[in-house]
């Protein structure tokens, strides 16, 4: 059985605090900044160049893929640690659309994250083949399936609204139409459960600084179903996966399997600090973490909904057609979460009228919630909001 209170102290969280921002920035797990140091001293300035080997860096990525993979529904194996998650976008969508040499357009939606859309946008530019991105409304999705389809590329759970993907249903469609599926689980991993095998996902990737709690800068991971292992190849390669990087061999060979799609250096810092958040998931279970935000999220819509009966919720109603975060519309957004910063609740903002909170259980409690929603109405009956300081944008919104 899940032990929320036990995960609550596993985070070092500022006192008093409510912190609605993990679906951005997780909080400091208590246990990274002794791990990191220990990895720093013991293994970096003692063994210097031998932690490769010594100390097991050259295998991190994929020790820790393998403790990714759980959380994700994914196949022991299939999952890979590096780089930043563009790198991976372009790597599974490059790997997608060379699968299907006869197909020429790559589907997304507009609730899509636009890094996703840029990436593809800028391979097909690059790649110059008569390839097409076709952009549409996330509820048009199932409908715009067809056999012009290479690939199929969609964030599960939307950013700003946090409407949620049938993966299964997307998956299974872009199949009956010949096309591959890639799935972006920036704000399904740690939230809610997962089912890549499951579904039939042919790629996902995903990053770790959200709701898995890695730290800023945390690296990105990569899934390759395990019928592509051996057939799928990335536009962008590099030594790490090569097939004998030390062999120094001037042609691109590709590793066995996931190891392929390794590129660069690992973050070893990086994966160390996200090694200690994932002790935190030792024992608990992706269903309790989901009921639990439910419960959490739908006490703040309640709350506001009474409080402020004409703020307009921007996420679904329906709790199972949403992930683990809520939004709300106004005009003042962006004024609003500074004012609920400045009085120790802190949500984000998303351009161009989205107040966004969310909800997680690991480190969040239903008085917490309540209270968050008591003051974000505070905000916004008394105007607080309507203050100078609360209207200069800041570099990062």
């Amino acid at each position: 059985m899940t032990d929320f209170n036990q995960t609550r102290a596993a985070f070092d969280l500022p006192e008093g605090v409510i912190y609605l921002d993990g679906n951005s920035l997780g909080p400091l797990p208590r246990g990274a900044a002794e791990r990191v140091g220990r990895m720093m001293t013991q293994e970096w300035g003692s063994l210097l160049i031998r932690g490769w080997n010594e100390a097991g860096w050259y295998v991190q990525p994929r020790r820790v893929g393998d403790r990714i993979a759980p959380l994700i529904g994914a196949e022991p194996g299939s999952v890979v640690m590096g780089d930043t998650l563009s790198i991976k976008v372009f790597q599974a969508l490059s790997a997608a659309v060379a699968m299907r040499p006869g197909r020429r357009v790559i589907l997304s939606d507009s609730g899509n994250f636009p890094s996703d859309l840029y990436v593809a946008q800028e391979l097909v530019a690059a790649l110059d083949r008569g390839l097409e991105l076709r952009i549409v409304a996330p509820e048009e999705v199932e409908t715009a399936i067809d056999d012009t389809l290479a690939a199929t590329l969609l964030t599960e759970v939307d950013y700003r609204t946090g409407r949620l993907h049938d993966m299964a249903a997307l998956t299974a469609r872009a199949h009956a139409a010949g096309a591959l599926a890639i799935w972006d689980l920036a704000h399904s991993a740690g939230a809610l459960p997962v089912h890549l095998a499951e579904a039939g996902a042919d790629f996902a990737v995903g990053c770790t600084y959200k709701y898995l709690n890695g730290g800023p800068g945390a690296p990105a991971f990569i899934y390759v179903a395990p019928r592509h292992a051996e057939t799928a190849r990335p536009a962008l390669a590099g030594w790490m996966g090569h097939a004998a990087p030390f062999a120094f061999d001037p042609r691109w060979i590709p590793a066995s399997g996931i190891e392929r799609m390794r590129v660069g250096t690992p973050p070893v810092l990086g994966l160390t600090a996200l090694e200690a958040a994932l002790d935190i998931w030792e024992g608990v279970s992706l269903d309790a973490v989901r009921r639990e935000s439910i419960r959490l999220s739908e006490a703040f819509i309640a709350a506001v909904a009474t409080r402020l009966p004409g703020l307009p919720l921007a996420s679904p109603r329906a709790p199972e057609h949403r992930g683990s975060q809520v939004s709300f519309r106004h005009p003042e957004a962006y004024a609003i979460v500074q004012a609920l910063i400045a009085r120790g609740v802190i949500g984000d903002f998303r351009a161009p009228d989205i107040m966004r909170f969310g909800f997680t259980p690991l480190y969040l409690t239903l008085a917490e919630v309540e209270k968050a929603a008591g003051l974000l109405a505070d905000v916004v009956l008394t105007e607080a909001w309507n203050q100078p300081e609360f209207r200069v944008r800041a570099q990062v919104t």
